[in-house]
């Protein structure tokens, strides 16, 4: 299967050494160019990519807008139609990659990744996981920590999906707002990684969260991390 890529950045060169990087690789083709944040929306509504690159800074409607647009769930609420959005940022901790995961982002990388780190982040995102090392998710959680918390489960919707799942999800969920790896969560249960896995994926189902960076953000602004 080939993964289908939207390179979207204001820099001409910066665009042309993306799309260089992954039209060269096997199993990946650019099917579109974006300069802009509102170019980058029309185009993913167009070519439907798997994976969209998008740049913050951008004239116009920057990354951040366009990650909200393109990231915002369909009307059909299939997962087979998101388009998954990873962010391109020239620092490692940046205020806008916040609020960029907040908007639907599935993760950052920085722009002077090694061509072979940019494609495996973008198999990691393609296939519905988060690109966030385990130190970096702890940074996260950090700075969610210092934050006010939002409260996300006053709707009735959203309360009853919170409350479908079982007891021990809500402690895998609440060890992954801890940022715990998966075999970190095993550990502590005392269970296997696969059983982990299972329990992330039945998460992933029913709080309709995009990938384990959501499931962190979730359990924060479900107040199961202090």
């Amino acid at each position: 299967m080939t993964i289908r890529v939207l390179v979207a950045d204001d820099q001409a060169l910066v665009r042309a050494g993306f799309r260089g990087i992954v039209d060269a690789a096997d199993g990946f083709t650019v099917v579109g160019e974006a300069a802009t944040g509102a170019e980058a929306v029309e185009l993913a509504r167009r070519t439907a990519p798997d994976v969209v690159l998008m740049d913050i800074r951008m004239p116009g409607m920057d990354g951040l807008a366009a990650t909200r647009l393109i990231a915002a769930p369909r009307a059909s609420n299939s997962s087979a139609d998101e388009v998954k959005v990873l962010i391109l940022t020239t620092y490692d901790i940046d205020d806008y990659v916040y609020t960029a995961l907040r908007a639907g982002a599935s993760g950052f990388l920085l722009k002077d990744t090694p061509p072979e780190e940019l494609l495996a982040a973008i198999r990691v995102v393609a296939a519905g996981d988060a690109l966030l090392a385990p130190g970096i998710t702890r940074r996260l959680i950090r700075e969610f920590a210092a934050r006010p918390a939002t409260p996300m489960y006053e709707d009735p919707d959203t309360a009853a999906q919170l409350a479908a799942i079982t007891e021990r999800e809500r402690e895998v969920l609440t060890l992954i707002g801890q940022g715990l790896t998966n075999s970190e969560i095993a550990e502590r249960l005392f269970i296997t990684t696969g059983t982990v896995k299972t329990h992330v994926g039945h998460l992933l189902a029913k709080l309709a969260a995009r990938d384990r960076v959501h499931l962190v953000i979730l359990a924060h602004r479900a107040g199961l991390v202090g």
